[in-house]
């Protein structure tokens, strides 16, 4: 087996610009050009995903990086194909590198008669022949149990935080972190104890998917600069209504950090005329034009926490520290002073 100098990348086409910010991010740690694999990844006319890979990866470490965002299906059988091209070409080790793991949501049985889509798709990750997988804030934490292999989950909480604390220096004690449901009320407690803030929620009663019937705030958010912490913002409407009901409950300005944005439908038309101040995205998606050129939305790279995670599973070493503003503060490059 030739001795492996370097981890190598490659990469889909759910989100290029992300993969190569990533690339760059590991030349600058590395002090030595890494580049993505050459490869290319094209369309049959009727739909057919055909991968070719240009370079050597006999016996390499390899790390494919492909969000499964929309559309999910075409991202996430692009993902499957590639792993099959580097598996019989010899490659030592694949890691798939998925920012945001589609069918997430669909992690339990809530009525009779439904998959459980998100272990489907594991079983399809570890047939094809990934044996790791990195990725970020999955929706149901339970998700890495699906998989037979190691699954880093990298949290958005400790950038968002570094984030907050620079936005927001001189008003930290005017913030009230708020939960949009009772399910996200782990992550937010996160970011609360990060912020040493007190926590809210907004309590939502759902007649069916996508449409919320009634909401409840629990707790007291007067005069408070709430900050609505989510994993995902698909078409915006739970977003801005919380955002609405905040605003009636007597908060003073309304922000949201979501870690990955969906953005789809009218999701940037409702963030836009809504009653929010911002929205705080990651890079996890690839943004369009519409949600780059939003006046209320600002994005948050992610390739500096990826790359330098990418680069500890290749030398074994610890993913967790970077869980922690010490560790992410000076990888991002001084953007956010540590504490």
């Amino acid at each position: 087996m030739p001795n492996i100098e370097e981890p190598k990348l490659i990469s889909g086409n759910a989100n290029l610009p992300l993969a190569n910010a990533i690339a760059r991010r590991m030349s600058l740690h590395r002090g030595v050009n890494v580049g993505l694999v050459d490869a290319r990844v094209e369309r049959f006319n009727d739909g057919e995903i055909f991968v070719e890979v240009f370079e050597n990866v006999r016996g390499e470490d390899m790390f494919i990086i492909q969000p499964t965002s929309n559309p999910a299906n075409d991202n996430l059988m692009e993902l499957l194909i590639m792993c099959d091209a580097l598996r019989r070409s010899s490659a030592a080790r694949i890691t798939a590198v998925i920012p945001y793991f589609g069918y997430a949501r669909q992690d339990r049985r809530t009525k009779a008669r439904t998959p459980i889509s998100s272990k489907l798709v594991a079983n399809m990750l570890v047939g094809a022949g990934i044996e790791r997988v990195l990725t970020m804030d999955l929706h149901a934490a339970q998700i890495q149990g699906f998989f037979d292999i190691p699954v880093d989950n990298l949290y958005a909480s400790p950038i968002f935080a570094l984030d907050i604390k620079t936005q927001f220096a001189g008003r930290l004690d005017e913030l009230m972190i708020v939960s949009p449901d009772v399910g996200g009320v782990a992550r937010a407690r996160e970011l609360a104890k990060r912020l040493n803030a007190p926590l809210s929620i907004v309590d939502k009663r759902r007649e069916k998917p996508g449409e919320v019937a009634e909401m409840t705030v629990i707790g007291d958010v007067t005069d408070k600069v709430c900050i609505i912490v989510d994993d995902m913002c698909d078409t915006a409407g739970t977003l801005c209504k919380a955002a609405e009901v905040l605003i009636e409950n007597g908060a003073k300005e309304v922000h949201s950090y979501i870690s990955h944005g969906v953005m789809s439908g009218p999701a940037v038309e409702r963030v836009t005329n809504s009653v929010m101040k911002s929205l705080v995205i990651t890079d996890s998606i690839q943004p369009t034009d519409a949600v780059k050129n939003a006046p209320n939305i600002r994005i948050v790279p992610t390739a500096p926490v990826f790359a330098q995670a990418i680069l500890n599973i290749w030398h074994g070493t610890s993913v967790s520290s970077l869980f922690e503003a010490e560790t992410l503060s000076p990888i991002y490059d001084g953007m956010y002073a540590a504490e």
